[in-house]
């Protein structure tokens, strides 16, 4: 999963959770996506962040902890991938 990313979204892009499950092609349903996302041990390289929920930013596991949603919209944001309904 980690590796689809890495090869299928690039900068200023993003990709729901449902959208990186299907391109994977491994049948691994959206939530378990979000869930192997939260085990990414390196999120600032493999770039998680941009994984984003169909109704929001979803989680993230990067940056100090209680700021992790603060990290993911400033990552997103300096790429300038932050879709537009959460702005």
């Amino acid at each position: 999963m980690l590796t689809t990313l890495a090869d299928a979204v690039p900068a200023g892009t993003t990709v729901t959770y449902g959208q990186l499950a299907e391109a994977s092609g491994t049948g691994i349903p959206a939530r378990t996506v979000g869930g192997i996302m939260g085990l990414n041990p390196i999120p600032i390289i493999v770039p998680c962040h941009r994984v984003v929920a169909g109704s929001g930013l979803g989680g993230y596991s990067g940056g100090l902890p209680g700021h992790e949603l603060e990290t993911k919209r400033r990552l997103l944001e300096f790429e300038g991938a932050l879709p537009q309904p959460l702005f």
